[in-house]
């Protein structure tokens, strides 16, 4: 395992990779089927979407485990393969990562209100633990926690995680505009309220992912780093808001928009660039084309 801090102390920024459940329903991954499941029954395409990114000069390539937790797998009734799944997801991405690129240990939010006693803390822990534990042993090189929404389940879960493995943590969270100009997510969280929650639980990159193209991430960047200007940041953004056209999503942003604009997002103070929904490698290539050049 590598540190990405390390690397990321050279000074250079760093490529990640692009969405991932996009191309998984292009392989014939169907609504309601567990994606995580395919890292045992299609490990042959997880691997070539993995691989994809890989060859398009992405520096950082994430696990097909998004939704790997015990609490979220329960769902399709398959908790108890938790481990097995998660452990899989990761040597996928091993393998194609080989040893010149770092593999982070893809984790998301579980759905559970916290607030709400649906679950006991503890519970979820235990959960967010073994999911951790098992990606290490996969390979990964460090853990990203995404898309979280609310900062007792994202402290819970970087706790849990940092404990079990002793791994990096990177943690992103989603937010949106709101009519008074500033970002929350759609538990009301402020970026300045995640800053200072995530770091206290122990995350050693903080960032944004989803929900906004790069005008909107620069900002959100920009929002950071007022309020803390040394851990680094990872911005996952999506090819721009979603277009309902024709019955169907479209992202509006190609490959040249994004890298066009990524130089602004540098330069707010992003140390770690990749997509999210609506990206490829397309994306990818042009991203790293553009950062490299610099």
């Amino acid at each position: 395992m590598k540190s990405l801090l390390a690397a990321l102390r050279r000074g250079q920024p760093l490529v990640s990779d692009g969405a991932w459940g996009t191309f998984l329903y292009q392989r014939g991954l169907t609504p309601g089927e567990c994606p995580e499941l395919w890292n045992v029954t299609h490990p042959a395409d997880v691997a070539a979407i993995a691989e994809s990114y890989v060859a398009a000069g992405a520096d950082i390539i994430l696990t097909n485990s998004f939704g790997g937790s015990p609490h979220k797998l329960a769902a399709y009734g398959l908790a108890d393969r938790a481990a097995e799944l998660n452990v899989a997801a990761a040597a996928i991405s091993r393998a194609a990562a080989g040893g010149g690129h770092f593999v982070l240990g893809s984790m998301g939010p579980t759905g559970v209100m916290l607030m709400m006693g649906e679950v006991p803390e503890e519970t979820l822990a235990e959960g967010f633990a073994l999911q951790a534990a098992a990606l290490q042993r996969g390979g990964v090189d460090a853990l990203c926690l995404e898309t979280f929404s609310a900062v007792d389940e994202a402290s819970v879960a970087i706790r849990a995680a940092k404990d079990a493995t002793g791994l990096e943590i990177a943690c992103t969270f989603t937010f949106e505009k709101t009519v008074t100009g500033d970002f929350r997510t759609m538990m009301g969280v402020s970026v300045e309220e995640m800053v200072a929650t995530v770091k206290e639980a122990g995350a050693d990159i903080i960032g944004t992912n989803c929900g906004n193209g790069f005008e909107q991430m620069i900002n959100i960047v920009r929002a950071i780093r007022r309020v803390d200007t040394t851990t680094p940041v990872l911005v996952h953004a999506n090819a721009g808001k979603p277009l309902f056209i024709d019955g169907r999503t479209v992202y509006p942003e190609t490959p040249a928009d994004m890298a066009g604009r990524v130089g602004e997002l540098l330069a707010a103070g992003a140390n770690i660039v990749g997509g999210c929904c609506g990206t490829g490698p397309a994306h990818i290539r042009a991203l790293a084309d553009a950062i490299r050049r610099r």
